[in-house]
């Protein structure tokens, strides 16, 4: 009887608080793992719902900017432009919505539109301008593709290319395209709508900034005057002297139409790249099929360096010009060889002026 009292104390007092210790503790470990589940689901959706309002904030606080000209983009065309050439323009984000909501991932691809001339002439200023337009994503070095590295492939020219979403445009630019033979059908073969920019300057002016920068760099060279003359007694002039081969802008761009259309190649003038940026730049955006967003607002003339310059952006000091190599001081040129190439010219600038419909007025 005394076991079996003993017994029973130890059911009413032992098992039923250690059993309901036990439930109570998985009920609570069930509780904590539905509420964690619950949390997780519940951040990652709302985090991504974040990211994407955020990106398609960025857009739109960049696009308002420059269509105001207040101020200026906090980020430059992203890493890979900063690798490039520490160049200007719209950020590089990794997804955006559009107005459907539908989700917009950046990629690589082959560009829709080059710089393809001249050297000398103005491209780098051309392309820093371009990078301030939203839609416009440019490669900052020159990759030398169609004349230099051809035999890479598409896949690695590709590769090379900053990332872009849907509707903005791929560009590059190297202006040894423009005189190099092979360059016209490897282009036409990666696409026949390609769209192409060629900046063209008064070519005796081009000649001369082309030696000043080769000085610069090789100083022990021979004079000018000597490398532009097959006989400086005669006065034959040597056509084939890379600065002065340039220059025969016809003979290239004839070259080139004969693979594409001439509504395909817009030609900018080089001095008026300079003296009205913002009216060039116009003529490009509505050539590239762009709302023209930059405009004259973003724009300041240095008088130190002869050249335009882009205004300061916000956080920064100092207003962005091009570098040293832009807009330095020429040589000096023996004016008797400046008159014999401007008449070694004149013929030829008017056969181009012909094929491109317009006059550029060089002297």
């Amino acid at each position: 009887m005394a076991a079996f009292h003993h017994r029973l104390q130890h059911f009413n007092h032992h098992h039923p608080g250690s059993d309901l210790r036990r439930l109570f503790h998985r009920l609570t470990i069930a509780s904590s793992l539905s509420i964690l589940c619950f949390s997780l689901v519940y951040l990652l959706t709302g985090c991504r719902e974040t990211e994407l309002a955020e990106n398609f904030e960025i857009r739109s606080s960049t696009r308002d900017f420059l269509v105001s000209g207040s101020g200026w983009p906090y980020d430059r065309n992203s890493s890979v432009a900063r690798e490039d050439a520490g160049a200007l323009g719209s950020s590089d984000p990794g997804l955006e919505t559009n107005s459907s909501g539908k989700e917009w991932t950046a990629t690589r691809r082959l560009p829709q539109a080059l710089i393809i001339g001249v050297k000398k002439g103005g491209t780098r200023a051309l392309l820093e301008f371009l990078r301030l337009h939203p839609d416009i994503r440019a490669l900052g070095s020159e990759p030398h593709f169609f004349d230099r590295h051809y035999a890479r492939g598409l896949d690695w020219y590709r590769s090379m290319m900053p990332k872009a979403l849907d509707g903005q445009i791929v560009m590059e630019k190297t202006p040894r395209y423009f005189v190099t033979v092979d360059t016209p059908a490897r282009v036409h073969a990666m696409s026949q709508d390609v769209k192409l920019i060629v900046v063209v300057r008064d070519p005796v002016t081009r000649a001369i900034s082309d030696y000043t920068q080769i000085i610069s760099k090789t100083p022990d060279i021979p004079p000018f005057e000597t490398l532009a003359f097959k006989n400086r007694t005669t006065g034959q002039i040597d056509s084939l002297w890379s600065p002065l081969w340039i220059g025969l802008y016809a003979q290239h761009m004839e070259r080139w139409l004969a693979w594409f259309p001439r509504s395909q190649i817009h030609l900018v003038s080089g001095e008026r790249l300079i003296s009205d940026p913002a009216g060039e730049l116009g003529k490009v955006q509505d050539f590239l099929g762009l709302q023209r967003i930059v405009t004259d607002k973003h724009f300041y003339f240095n008088k130190t360096k002869g050249f335009p310059c882009l205004k300061k952006p916000e956080g920064s000091s100092k207003p962005h010009c091009l570098g040293k190599t832009k807009g330095r001081t020429h040589v000096s040129i023996d004016p008797k060889v400046i008159q014999i190439l401007r008449d070694f010219y004149r013929p030829h600038n008017q056969h181009f002026y012909q094929i491109a419909g317009q006059d550029f007025g060089w002297p």
